[in-house]
């Protein structure tokens, strides 16, 4: 009998720092994901029609906006520019970053944004993704475009940032349309 007491005794007392440790365990779960993440919605904007983008994230979110600025400029004539541009994206041009970010490690989430051109990103993203840290991080594209679709805007994306998770289900909107934006941030969720 006293083997019976001593026995029920034992799993209750391992019972109760088991359901102890549990609860504690999941409380500092809890809190971690409470804690707001710090988030980055970097973008390149040659027309307005990214940056237009990139607001309506923040406005949803918060955050911080960063513009990816580079040298060189573009001709004002719509057929020269893209030429220039689709030489740009063949021949692996990275332009020098004339904005940066002052401390890229303070972000969880970075948002990067792009046009589509010619099927994938711009040089100007491809030197940012070149010129930051991003292992680790979560990283979610947008892309505009006006008629292309994403193309390979992701999958390049995907392969020129090293060691960081870019989520598949990325933005890609026609133009400087916004609408849908807001049910978008809340699938991946994320709130202000």
């Amino acid at each position: 009998m006293h083997k019976i007491l001593l026995g029920t005794a034992v799993f209750a007392a391992l019972a109760f720092f088991g359901y102890k440790a549990l609860a504690q365990a999941q409380k500092e779960e809890q809190l971690m994901t409470e804690q707001p993440q710090k988030i980055l919605i970097a973008y390149y904007s040659y027309s307005g029609n990214t940056k237009e983008v990139a607001e309506a994230i923040h406005e949803n979110i918060g955050g911080d906006l960063f513009e990816i600025k580079a040298e060189g400029s573009y001709p004002d004539e719509d057929r020269p520019m893209t030429e220039q541009a689709k030489k740009e994206i063949e021949s692996g041009f990275r332009p020098k970053l004339t904005s940066s970010v002052a401390d890229i490690s303070q972000y969880d989430v970075v948002f990067i944004g792009s046009p589509n051109w010619w099927g994938t990103i711009t040089p100007q993203v491809s030197s940012f993704l070149e010129n930051y840290n991003l292992n680790g991080k979560t990283v979610i594209p947008f892309i505009t475009h006006g008629g292309g679709g994403k193309q390979r805007t992701i999958s390049d994306m995907t392969t020129q940032c090293k060691g960081c998770k870019i989520e598949q289900n990325g933005w890609v909107g026609y133009g400087s349309r916004t609408f849908g934006i807001s049910g978008w941030l809340k699938e991946l969720g994320l709130k202000k």
